[in-house]
């Protein structure tokens, strides 16, 4: 059953006008009054099921039916701090991210960064971001878009963290001989991990990461590219009890 998200609250047997995405896919796959489609909104952790009441040149009307629970979500929410990989990299790290069950990205710009966005730029590039999270989770079965926070510098990040909540983490992706095998870490129910772009996180950098709480981690001796130490690290801590 075709999947689409609808970010507005879901109330069983109301009326509903899907937004213009949704409604330019249920167009495009040629649905009809009285199809039945899945909705879910992003947020809550079910999902609903809906059928086509009406379909307009450039509009579509549902009504909603009834919940049903699933459990889809990793037990484990994991936020994503990441140097922004160059070209399309980033938007197919968004994609697997997603799929994975990330809870939210950071993009940043650090020091060795090659993708530099600021302004009017940025913002529409976290809005794309946005949408290819909210495709994947439509194909993926995730009912829980993951944030994609606005673009800021490693240092600016930094300075907005909260302290850390005693059932939380905060790991670094580096390869300092101190770093310890991330899947030999006793892990929290909540995790933020860093990772560099291209070429690492700059010493300096690491440095001040450490300094705000976050421990020196290893995915072992290869070096990988940006975008796949990121996602391994992902499953990882997705898999580890």
């Amino acid at each position: 059953m075709p999947r689409f998200y609808c970010p507005t609250p879901l109330v069983p047997d109301a009326l509903l006008e899907l937004p213009a995405g949704a409604a330019r896919h249920v167009q495009v796959l040629r649905l009809q009054p009285g199809d039945t489609i899945t909705l879910f909104n992003g947020e809550d952790l079910r999902e609903f099921d809906a059928t086509v009441t009406r379909m307009g040149r450039s509009d579509v009307q549902v009504q909603v039916g009834q919940a049903r629970a699933t459990a889809r979500e990793p037990a484990r929410r994991v936020h994503l701090a990441v140097g922004m990989p160059a070209n399309d990299r980033m938007d197919w790290l968004v994609e697997k991210a997603t799929e994975l069950g990330v809870a939210s990205i950071q993009p940043l710009m650090t020091e060795r960064s090659v993708l530099r966005l600021s302004g009017e730029r940025a913002e529409k590039k976290v809005a794309h971001w946005h949408s290819v999270a909210v495709s994947a989770c439509e194909q993926c079965g995730g009912n829980r878009v993951p944030t994609v926070h606005p673009v800021q510098t490693l240092a600016q990040w930094l300075k907005t963290l909260p302290v850390a909540a005693a059932d939380s983490q905060r790991l670094l992706l580096s390869l300092r001989e101190s770093s310890a095998a991330l899947h030999t870490r006793p892990l929290t129910q909540e995790a933020t991990f860093l990772s560099g772009p291209e070429g690492g996180l700059g010493s300096t950098e690491e440095d001040l990461a450490l300094a705000h709480g976050f421990a020196p981690v290893s995915l072992g001796s290869r070096i990988l590219r940006a975008e796949t130490a990121a996602l391994a690290a992902l499953t990882t801590l997705a898999l580890l009890p």
